[in-house]
């Protein structure tokens, strides 16, 4: 019954998003600013994809820990993503698309379908 209301009420999912946005806010402004605006770009991106589900946040996190790493190593945001941050989203999201290809490609081969 918990897991059931949990899922209805996407309590888990806020939890999540909480702490995610926590961590976004404990960085320096460049960081905050590009991780805003790649994460808009990420749901601009998805709002058309039905198969995503949501509720899953395992791509911004990577994300974060990839700009937390930048700020530990004292590095300017456009060092870790570089210039072309449209590119760099690109490939931040193809390699999450190639995942769950495989996983759809490896389930379907499983299933003899």
């Amino acid at each position: 019954m918990k897991n059931f209301l949990i899922k209805i009420t996407g309590w888990e999912q806020k939890k999540e998003w909480k702490k995610l946005e926590v961590r976004a806010k404990a960085m320096p402004k460049d960081y905050q600013i590009v991780y805003e605006e790649i994460k808009n770009y990420m749901w601009n991106l998805w709002r058309f994809e039905a198969e995503n589900d949501m509720g899953d946040f395992s791509t911004l996190e990577d994300l974060l820990g990839l700009f937390e790493e930048g700020v530990k190593n004292n590095k300017n945001v456009l060092d870790v993503t570089g210039k072309d941050v449209a590119a760099f989203c690109d490939e931040l999201f193809h390699a999450t698309e190639s995942w769950k290809n495989k996983l759809n490609n490896d389930i379907m081969k499983k299933l003899g379908k």
